[in-house]
C-alpha cells in the first residue's frame, strides 16, 4: 500500500465552496451497523477494527488532509474491511480519496501505478475535459448526492464511468472502469433545510440547467460534508471490446461494410492486446438451404481468397461448404508450415498466402452454423492457445454479426423477388429463390441480367367465391339516400343564409340545388350523374360556402354547422353509405381472417398455392400438383382433401357471416359458390401483373368461365343460382363432381348441410353452354 497525496484531476479541480473535511466517523458508524447484523466470524474482526478506531484519539474528529497519514493503521483497517478478501492487493486498483474531491491519499500499488501513468502521459488519455467541464460534472455529482441524502430525490446519473488510454506497448486502447463510492460520506445542513419544488427541479434537470439553478437555491456553503470516498479502478478492456462489437452489430450500415469490420478487428486486437494478430470473417449464406457465395469480404479477405470464386466454381464451393457445414470442426496450429499437408491438404492455400499461425473457429447462432472466424499471423509472428482463450467472450457477438449479414443477404433476395415478382407464398418460394439467386449471380458477375420465367405445369385448380348478396343494388340505394339527405341539408342551409346574405351567386346555387334534387329522382339516374353531383357537393358547394363564411362573419355559424353535418365520412350526410361500408368490412374481415387462419392448415397435407383477392366479397384460387413440390410425391388423395376443405370451409363461412347479422348496421348476407374444373392446367407468373395466370388457349377458357358464372341463372326458373344460406357447385359433367358427392353426403349426415340436394341445369352464358350445378342448404343455426 502507498500513502501519497495526488490530485487526479491534473490540477483542474476547483475547491468547493463548502465545509468539507476528512473524517472516520461515517465509517465507524458503518462498522457499528455491521457488528449488529453480522452472524459470521467477520463480526469479531469488525469489533477489533472498531476498537482500534475508538481507541485512537481524534478518530471521530475532522482530520486535515496533510495529517491523514498519521492514521495509517486505521487506513489499513478500512482497506481490510472493504476490499475483496480473495484478491491480491497488487492486482486491485483501490484507494481512498478526499470527500467530493478528486484527491487521492492512500491506495494499492496498482492504483498508484495507473495514476502515475495518467499524470505522466495525459495526452494518451481520451478523457480530455476542460477545467470548466470537469467542475460542472463534479457539481452535478455533488448535488445529486445532496438531493439523494437529504431530500430522498434520486437524480439519474451515469452508473459507469470509463477512461481509455493507448497502451504504449501495443498501440491499442485499454479501458478502465472508475467507481467512486460515497457511502462513507455524511452531509448535514447548517440550520433549516430549504424546501424545493421537485417538479421545477426535474424540469430544469431535464433541460441540463438544473445544477446552475440549485447553486442559487442550495448554496454549498450551507452544507457540511464529512467522511472518506472509496475509489476503485478496474481494467475492462475485454468487456469494452466485446461491447464495441455489439454496437457495430446493432448499428451496422450495409453501405459501410469495410469500416464496420475494421472496428470489429480493432476491438478483437484490443481484447487480445496484440496488434500483430489478424482476423477474417466468412459468413455462410444459403439459398434453398444450400450454401452459396455471399460476396462480402470481412477483415483481411484470407478466407475469401481460399474459398472464393477465384479458386472455386459455385458447384465446387457448394460441395466444400456443405462438407464443412456437416462437420464444422475447429482448427488451430501455432505454425502451419510444420503441419502435414497430407493430413491437412487445405493448409497449402494458406501457406501460399504467407500465413504462419492459424485458427479457424466455426461460429454458431441459435445452434446453426453462420460462418467461420479466422485468426492468423503472417511470417515471423506466432500465437498460442492462450490467445484463443482470451478471444472466447467475443465469439457470440461475432456470430450475431454474421447472422445480421445473412439476414441482409436473405432480405436482398426477398427484395429482388418482390421487385421483380410479388410477395410470395412459402409453397412456391423455393422457385422464386432459385430464379432470384440466378439473377443476383449474373448481376454480381456483371453478366447480362435476365429474368427467367416461373411456371408450374399440370396443376389442379380450385376456385371459390363468397359474394355479398345484391351489393351493387345496396350501394346504389345507400348512395341515393345519402345524396338526397345531403341536398336537403344544403337546401335548408342556403335558404337560411339568404336571410342575412343575398347575391346573384346565391340564387344560382339554390337553383342548382333544386335541379339536382329533381335529377336524383329521375329513373334514368346513372353513375356519371352521381359523380357530377358528388363534385358539386364536395368541391363546388364547399368552396363557395367557405368563401362566404370568410367574406361575411354573419354566415359563419350556419356554414360551419352545415359542414360539420356533411363533410365527415361517418357524418349525417353519409350515414347510409357508411353503414353499408361498415357491414361489408365486417363480412370481408371475417372471411379474410378465416382464410388467414386456414392457410397454414392447407399446407400440412401437401404444399399448394392459395391466392385470395377482393371483389365485393372474397374470391380465391388454389393450385395443387406435383410441380408445386417436386420433392414430395403427389397423390389424388391430396386433391380430395382440398375438395373436402372447400365444402366444409364454405359452410363455415356462411355460418360465420350469418352470425354477424345482429351487429351489422346494414343487414347483408353472403352467397357461396364453387366451380369444379377436373382437368389440370398450366400456370405461369406474370411479372407485369405480379400474379399467377393460366397458360395456353384451353386453359384460358377456365379463367373465362370463372368471370362469367357469378350471376348465372337456372334454366327452368330464371332464378339466380347463388342464394344466401346455400352452397352452389358449378360443373360440366357428372364425372367432375364424383369426388364432391361423398363429401356432401358426409356433411349432410354430420349436420353441416341440409339433406336436400338440388341438381340443376343452368342457362347459357356468353360462349358457354351445358353448365350444371348442385345446390345444397347450409345449416346456420
Amino acid at each position: 500500500m502507498k500513502k501519497v497525496i495526488l490530485d487526479l484531476s491534473g490540477n483542474k479541480v476547483q475547491l468547493l465552496e463548502a465545509d468539507v473535511a476528512l473524517s472516520f466517523r461515517p465509517f465507524m458508524e458503518y462498522l457499528r451497523k455491521r457488528i449488529a447484523k453480522e452472524k459470521t466470524v467477520r463480526k469479531s474482526y469488525y469489533q477489533q477494527a472498531l476498537k482500534e478506531f475508538e481507541n485512537r484519539e481524534g478518530a471521530e474528529k475532522d482530520i486535515p488532509l496533510e495529517n491523514i497519514h498519521e492514521y495509517e493503521l486505521l487506513l489499513e483497517y478500512m482497506y481490510a474491511c472493504l476490499s475483496p478478501v480473495q484478491e491480491d492487493q497488487k492486482f486491485i486498483a483501490w484507494g481512498l480519496c478526499f470527500p467530493l474531491q478528486p484527491i487521492n491519499f492512500y491506495g494499492t500499488d496498482s492504483l498508484y501505478e495507473l495514476l502515475k501513468n495518467k499524470l505522466e502521459g495525459e495526452e494518451e488519455y481520451y478523457d480530455q475535459r476542460s477545467q470548466e467541464d470537469f467542475n460542472k460534472e463534479r457539481l452535478r455529482y455533488v448535488y445529486a448526492f445532496i438531493l439523494g441524502r437529504l431530500y430522498d430525490f434520486h437524480v439519474p446519473l451515469p452508473k459507469e464511468k470509463y477512461h481509455a488510454r493507448i497502451n504504449n506497448e501495443t498501440g491499442l486502447l485499454s479501458y478502465y472502469h472508475v467507481i467512486v463510492n460515497t457511502d462513507f460520506i455524511e452531509v448535514t445542513v447548517k440550520g433549516e433545510l430549504p424546501e424545493l419544488d421537485f417538479r421545477e427541479v426535474h424540469e430544469h434537470l431535464g433541460e441540463g440547467m438544473g445544477y446552475e439553478m440549485l447553486v442559487n437555491i442550495l448554496p454549498l456553503d450551507i452544507f457540511q460534508f464529512r467522511g472518506i470516498s472509496i475509489l476503485t479502478v478496474r481494467d475492462v478492456t475485454a468487456q469494452m471490446a466485446v461491447e464495441s462489437i455489439n454496437k457495430m452489430r446493432l448499428n451496422r450500415n450495409a453501405d459501410q461494410e469495410d469500416s464496420g469490420y475494421e472496428v470489429v478487428i480493432q476491438s478483437l486486437k484490443s481484447l487480445l492486446q496484440n496488434n500483430r494478430i489478424e482476423f477474417d470473417f466468412f459468413p455462410f449464406v444459403r439459398v434453398n438451404n444450400k450454401p452459396v457465395y455471399g460476396y462480402e469480404k470481412g477483415g483481411t479477405g484470407v478466407l475469401f481468397s481460399v474459398w472464393g470464386e477465384k479458386r472455386l466454381t459455385p458447384d465446387a464451393f457448394q460441395q466444400l461448404a456443405s462438407s464443412y457445414i456437416a462437420n464444422p470442426n475447429s482448427f488451430f496450429s501455432p505454425d502451419i508450415t510444420r503441419e502435414s499437408l497430407k493430413q491437412f491438404a487445405f493448409l497449402e492455400s494458406f501457406i501460399e498466402l504467407g500465413i504462419r499461425s492459424l485458427a479457424l473457429i466455426p461460429l454458431f447462432f441459435n445452434q446453426t452454423l453462420v460462418g467461420v472466424l479466422a485468426m492468423h499471423t503472417y511470417e515471423g509472428e506466432l500465437f498460442n492457445e492462450s490467445a484463443l482463450a482470451r478471444l472466447e467472450p467475443a465469439i457470440p457477438p461475432i456470430a450475431q454479426l454474421l447472422q445480421v449479414y445473412i439476414n441482409e443477404f436473405n432480405l436482398e433476395i426477398e427484395n429482388i423477388i418482390k421487385e421483380k415478382f410479388t410477395s410470395i407464398q412459402p409453397s412456391v418460394q423455393w422457385k422464386f429463390n432459385e430464379v432470384a439467386w440466378h439473377y443476383l449471380h449474373n448481376k454480381k458477375k456483371h453478366l447480362p441480367e435476365r429474368t427467367e420465367s416461373i411456371y408450374f405445369n399440370a396443376v389442379y385448380p380450385l376456385y371459390g367465391a363468397i359474394d355479398i348478396r345484391n351489393s351493387t343494388i345496396e350501394r346504389n340505394i345507400a348512395s341515393k339516400a345519402d345524396l338526397e339527405h345531403h341536398l336537403n341539408l344544403l337546401s335548408e342551409t342556403l335558404q337560411s343564409l339568404t336571410l342575412s346574405h343575398s347575391s346573384s351567386l346565391m340564387e344560382e346555387m339554390i337553383f342548382n340545388c333544386k335541379k339536382w334534387q329533381s335529377a336524383l329522382n329521375d329513373e334514368h339516374w346513372n353513375t356519371t350523374e352521381e359523380n357530377n353531383l358528388n363534385n358539386f357537393l364536395k368541391i363546388e358547394m364547399v368552396d363557395y360556402l367557405r368563401h362566404l363564411s370568410l367574406q361575411d362573419a354573419k354566415t359563419q355559424k350556419v356554414v360551419h354547422h352545415f359542414l360539420d353535418r356533411s363533410v365527415k365520412t361517418d357524418g349525417e350526410a353519409h350515414k347510409n353509405r357508411y353503414a353499408l361500408e361498415v357491414s361489408m368490412q365486417m363480412i370481408n374481415n371475417a372471411v379474410n381472417n378465416y382464410f388467414e387462419a386456414e392457410k397454414e392448415k392447407l399446407q400440412q397435407s401437401y404444399p399448394c398455392y392459395f391466392e385470395k383477392f377482393r371483389t365485393d366479397g372474397v374470391e380465391y384460387d388454389i393450385y395443387i400438383g406435383q410441380s408445386i413440390a417436386p420433392e414430395k410425391p403427389f397423390n389424388h388423395f391430396h386433391l380430395k382433401n382440398l375438395r373436402l376443405w372447400q365444402l366444409s370451409s364454405m359452410a363455415a363461412i356462411a355460418k360465420l357471416t350469418h352470425s354477424l347479422l345482429p351487429g351489422m348496421p346494414k343487414k347483408l348476407e353472403t352467397t357461396q359458390l364453387i366451380f369444379v374444373h377436373n382437368q389440370t392446367i398450366d400456370i405461369s407468373f406474370r411479372s407485369d401483373e405480379r400474379k399467377f395466370d393460366v397458360e395456353g388457349a384451353y386453359n384460358i377458357r377456365y379463367q373465362m368461365i370463372k368471370k362469367r358464372i357469378d350471376k348465372v341463372l337456372i334454366s327452368e326458373t330464371g332464378e339466380r343460382l347463388t342464394q344466401p344460406g346455400k352452397l352452389a357447385i358449378i360443373y360440366f359433367s357428372k364425372k367432375d363432381v364424383e369426388d364432391y358427392l361423398p363429401f356432401i353426403q358426409y356433411l349432410q349426415e354430420t349436420g353441416v348441410l341440409h339433406p336436400e340436394l338440388e341438381e340443376l341445369y343452368l342457362e347459357d352464358v356468353q360462349g358457354l353452354s351445358g353448365l350444371k350445378a348442385l345446390r345444397v342448404g347450409i345449416v346456420q343455426e
